[in-house]
């Protein structure tokens, strides 16, 4: 089995608007923030918005993701999600074929 080392990878994807909408509103969705509470430890959450596909492993990408969103991985009040694919299928979205979706912490003792 050989190893095919990638050079570069196009990360960039578009979504149309009502693609967007059907699964930002999932990803919002009250009965998944709670899931997303439950699985992150914290008490409350937000979708930022921020929606990213992974990319291969490479010295550049180490952990998987476009280089701008390194910060929001090693941030301790936010959370990185694997966009579940039946989100997608129901939005309608099948390029890209993965997305991750980027959650931030809630401060409630403020």
């Amino acid at each position: 089995m050989r190893l095919r080392i990638v050079q570069s990878y196009e990360s960039d994807f578009t979504l149309v608007p009502e693609a967007k909408a059907a699964l930002f509103e999932q990803l919002k969705a009250a009965a998944f923030l709670a899931q997303v509470c439950q699985q992150s430890g914290f008490d409350q959450v937000d979708f930022t918005g921020l929606l990213f596909q992974p990319v291969p492993y490479t010295s550049a990408t180490p952990r998987g993701m476009p280089a701008e969103f390194e910060p929001y991985h090693e941030s301790p009040d936010h959370i990185l999600i694997n966009v579940p694919p039946p989100f997608m299928f129901k939005a309608k979205i099948f390029q890209p074929s993965r997305l991750c979706a980027i959650y931030r912490r809630i401060d409630t003792n403020s």
